[in-house]
């Protein structure tokens, strides 16, 4: 007799499932998409003028916890309708059980509240109404003339948890909240076609946004103001004597006097360039695809399109902060770019 077979197990078997069991919670919390989140904080940090401490890292934590909560309950919330649409998603192929999902949007979503509160009160005063957004947004306004409009306040809100975590105040955070806010506004209005199509408006109305959001944060901020909104009061340089206004005598060329809060000749240059080069980089990235899918609004150039602005809130965060005088920090948010634009080839943002 010969001896019966005995069918083989999968290649990899155990292992291999795991790896497959990994790769389907990647795809669910959009795992490249997460770059584009400590940006968030990091400017938010950058437009009080201060530098990121400690609890600037709790708040960068806090967003990360919330935005993949977010990012989680997105397909929890419309497994029925990516049945139909995108069956090989995580939760309708059958990867991801819905409840495993539900109960991780739920731990998420705790673990970013506590990890505000450790940063201090005034950062769980905007990590609260930023988690109860997410929510709202996901499980009710998504499909409502109201949820673009959502998604923009989760993402500026996200960027003054940043402000709040590192120095208590928000107020000068507000118009880089705007701003990021309103590119957040765009990219979401071209999302709601991705599985459709059919129309060239978003697109082009987030072309138009990026233009002026382009120019908006090429120009320098401006100068610091009181509590009621009145600029400081700059220092008046001292009266000079006529000798001290003309050491060198009858015919000498004065010597300028930087005006308060300016900086070095070659360092403003190099400011400049740094924010020109940032914006650009903003400008270029999102325009491409925006401008493939309002010639073609097909629903592959039009997910294309959303993967390019998401992509593009790194190096907006990126200018935003140079555009603070944060340099330094810029430059961190900017190295992002490059390491999710890896993880992008294999794992969709969208």
């Amino acid at each position: 007799m010969t001896p019966r077979s005995v069918p083989a197990p999968p290649a990899g078997g155990r292992g291999a499932r795991g790896a497959e069991r990994a790769r389907a919670w990647a795809e669910l919390l959009r795992l490249p998409a997460l770059f584009t989140v400590p940006g968030d904080a990091l400017s938010g940090a950058a437009a009080t003028g201060t530098r990121p401490n400690s609890r600037t890292l709790y708040a960068i934590g806090s967003s990360v916890c919330l935005y993949e909560a977010g990012m989680v309950l997105n397909d929890w919330a419309d497994r029925e309708e990516d049945a139909a649409e995108r069956p090989e998603r995580p939760l309708p192929s059958g990867r991801v059980r819905p409840g495993s999902a539900l109960a991780a949007a739920c731990a998420l979503t705790g673990a970013g509240l506590v990890l505000a509160a450790r940063a201090g009160r005034p950062a769980l005063t905007v990590a609260a109404p930023l988690a109860a957004t997410v929510w709202a947004y996901d499980l009710a306004l998504k499909h409502t003339p109201a949820g673009p409009v959502a998604m923009a306040a989760a993402r500026g809100l996200d960027l003054l948890l940043g402000a709040a975590a590192t120095t208590g105040r928000t107020r000068e955070a507000l118009p880089s909240a705007a701003l990021l806010g309103t590119h957040t506004l765009a990219v979401t209005l071209v999302s709601r076609r991705e599985t459709t199509g059919g129309t060239s408006v978003p697109p082009l109305v987030a072309l138009a946004t990026t233009a002026l959001l382009t120019s908006l944060v090429t120009r320098r901020r401006l100068p610091p103001a009181d509590s009621a909104g009145h600029p400081l009061p700059t220092r008046t340089p001292p009266a000079r004597t006529p000798a001290a206004a003309d050491p060198a005598g009858p015919g000498s060329r004065p010597v300028p006097v930087p005006r308060p809060g300016s900086t070095a000749p070659a360092r403003f240059t190099a400011d400049t360039a740094l924010r020109a080069a940032l914006a650009t980089a903003y400008a270029v990235t999102a325009a491409r695809p925006y401008t493939h899918a309002a010639l073609n609004p097909s629903p592959p150039l039009t997910r294309r399109a959303v993967g390019g602005g998401i992509r593009a809130t790194i190096p907006l965060q990126a200018a935003l902060s140079a555009r603070a005088g944060a340099g330094v920090t810029a430059a961190v948010i900017a190295a992002l770019a490059p390491i999710g634009r890896k993880y992008a080839r294999k794992v969709s943002v969208t």
